[in-house]
């Protein structure tokens, strides 16, 4: 009798463990799930703080997003700037040249973009535009439109999670001049964009269908030919475009900027940066999975590329620390035994989606050559 006591409380015990063990890896997968499928208002914060001007230069106060490398936006309410790559900084002062704008007072909080603007394309760039609809199946989606001369090939460019429009702005000017129009568009869950039914990011595995209203809608206005440009989840959403889409066809080449490539891997790198293991990360992906109907081995482009492959340039930042570098640099590898002419260009020191803001001329090198080589635009 003690020895089956014994037992039963054993069994009891490890039972209540079991399901103890299971509860808190449930909450963690809930948590990080939620850290990631959940629409971030990134874009109405302000977390850094201005500490007025010396001489020519914006003085910030030091944080991980004020001591980024190359050209950034500063965004405060009421105001922005452009600001240059860091002259000094020491004692906990930033100090950058001011390039367009002025310097934001004194105590201010503001944002530092990688994105460089904000605003439309008119009073961030001084370029004519119309502001669209893109039907598609949730709704009106705002778009902008960038018209050029008379070209048939459109850019259709698709922004990053949590990021807005704006975040294309900074190569518009380049696209313009080579006489590409540009629609700079939204998606589901976008501010002024219907939310999905559930209220939450798919990461790719939902959004491809506005992409792919957007196609349709440029198809519509004369568009033949179709350029796509994603930074980030963006990239993810066109890499789900190309494999799933019934238009993907009309897509002549793709410019991706950090892009996701494979969702476990970014995964793992972030958990890294939290100081938490990265066997917890197919935790996050099965509950994430379960909570919004994810297959995440889709997104992986090595192993899952899509059919139709246009020529593709690859840029992606040395220094990433949102999504990891390996992810580019693996596909660029497998590239040619997958039959997809892709050009990787990797910039030295650049973190997340900065190649731009970091180097570049060689950023808009890499992108004239790539427009005159694959669709013919004008350098």
């Amino acid at each position: 009798m003690a020895r089956r006591k014994i037992i039963r409380i054993t069994v009891t015990s490890l039972l209540a463990l079991l399901v103890l063990v299971t509860a808190a890896l449930g909450g963690i997968g809930w948590y990080y799930s939620g850290e990631l499928l959940e629409p971030d208002p990134w874009s109405a914060q302000y977390p850094d703080t201005a500490l007025g001007k010396d001489d020519k230069n914006v003085v910030l106060a030091e944080s991980v997003a004020s001591v980024q490398r190359g050209t950034l936006g500063l965004i405060w309410p009421g105001g922005t700037a452009k600001v240059g790559d860091i002259a000094t900084n020491k004692d906990g002062h930033v100090e950058r040249p001011l390039l367009e704008g002025n310097a934001p007072p004194d105590g201010t909080k503001v944002r530092v973009e990688t994105a460089v603007y904000e605003g439309d394309p008119k009073t961030a760039l001084g370029l004519a535009y119309s502001e669209v609809g893109v039907p598609g199946e949730l709704g009106n989606m705002p778009a902008w439109f960038v018209p050029a001369a008379k070209n048939d090939t459109w850019v259709i460019t698709v922004h990053g999670r949590g990021a807005k429009r704006e975040e294309a702005l900074r190569v518009v000017p380049q696209l313009h001049a080579a006489g590409l129009p540009v629609l700079l568009i939204t998606y589901r869950n976008d501010t002024g964009s219907p939310a999905s039914p559930d209220g939450l990011y798919h990461l790719g595995d939902t959004e491809w269908h506005d992409v792919e209203a957007a196609i349709k809608y440029a198809q519509t206005q004369g568009a033949k030919k179709i350029v796509l440009y994603g930074w980030s989840m963006g990239g993810a959403i066109v890499g789900q475009t190309l494999a799933r889409s019934g238009v993907a066809a009309a897509v002549n080449g793709v410019v991706l900027d950090s892009p996701v490539t494979n969702w476990t891997q970014t995964l793992n790198l972030q958990a890294q940066n939290r100081g938490v293991p990265t066997w917890l990360t197919p935790v996050a992906e099965l509950v994430s999975g379960w909570r919004a109907g994810i297959d995440f081995d889709r997104f992986d482009l090595v192993r899952n590329p899509p059919a139709l492959k246009p020529p593709t340039l690859l840029f992606h930042g040395s220094a990433d620390t949102t999504v990891p570098t390996q992810s580019s640099r693996d596909l660029a590898t497998a590239a040619s035994g997958l039959g997809w002419p892709l050009q990787y260009v990797e910039i030295p020191g650049a973190d997340h989606t900065s190649g731009w803001n970091v180097a570049t001329d060689t950023y808009r090198d890499a992108l004239a050559d790539f427009l005159t080589r694959s669709i013919g635009a004008k350098p």
